[in-house]
């Protein structure tokens, strides 16, 4: 079976492509142990100017795979820690030196929403969707993404959007600055690589200093809040009404939640 991601050299910049379009390039232990490869070896490259990050097919992710289980990890780690630890080879994106542009082809959906966030770039298709619609299937939110939303768009705007649950097209996700530019589907990877490519011509090592100085003590604080999410996101793991949450969305229906 060929890889769940592919890494990809054009010159000096890195493709990382979720390549799992059959199962909305979701959180399985398959592709996010790829994904955490091919970070490494983005991370480990001298060479590498700039990172883009797309998927194949109609999403970007969909975040957590439902069918295969929401959290993924050893049985030996605690619940809070197993939430954590499938987060984690997104979250390894953090520590890339060099600028990285998520091109979202498509839908990006909770956990592939933060896969975005903490891209230091984003561009959207138009036409796709895109949010963390955890409360509405009973999950407490992950991937920092309570953190990371109110600092790019305000905590009175991501408010709205993560107690809801709402989703947002391309087109609002840019007006209310969640990213940098939305764009029909077929562009979007053209539009992405030429802002690689501008960052790219630049010095690499202002490139690297300014970065360092735009996320300069936010790093340690995004992981401290995925840690904190992973605390609730387990506990909301074992409500009844997260059991309701993801049966009804496996099977295209509206939860009936109980509180319980």
């Amino acid at each position: 079976m060929a890889d769940a991601v592919r890494y990809e050299a054009r010159d000096g910049i890195r493709i990382i492509t979720l390549d799992r379009a059959d199962n909305r390039n979701s959180m399985t232990p398959e592709l996010l142990g790829a994904f955490a490869g091919a970070s490494a070896a983005a991370r480990g490259d001298g060479t590498v100017r700039a990172v883009v990050v797309t998927g194949t097919g109609s999403c970007f992710s969909a975040g957590a795979d439902f069918k295969a289980g929401v959290q993924t990890g050893s049985e030996a780690l605690s619940p809070a820690e197993r939430s954590y630890a499938m987060y984690e080879p997104f979250l390894s994106l953090l520590d890339i030196e060099v600028p990285v542009i998520a091109a979202m082809n498509g839908h990006a959906v909770g956990g592939g929403f933060g896969l975005a966030l903490v891209c230091d770039l984003r561009v959207a298709a138009r036409e796709a969707k895109y949010g963390a619609n955890f409360v509405a299937v009973g999950l407490a939110p992950g991937m920092a993404i309570s953190y990371l939303l109110p600092r790019l768009i305000g905590v009175a705007r991501a408010s709205e959007l993560l107690l809801t649950g709402r989703l947002i097209d391309g087109g609002e996700a840019e007006r209310l600055g969640v990213v940098n530019k939305a764009v029909p589907a077929a562009q979007v990877m053209d539009e992405a690589m030429t802002l690689a490519r501008a960052i790219a011509a630049n010095a690499p090592f202002a490139v690297r200093a300014t970065k360092a100085a735009l996320r300069q003590g936010a790093t340690a604080e995004i992981r401290a809040a995925a840690r904190a999410e992973a605390i609730a996101q387990a506990a909301s793991l074992a409500t009844d009404d997260a059991r309701e949450g993801m049966s009804a969305l496996l099977e295209k229906r509206k939860p009936l939640f109980t509180g319980r």
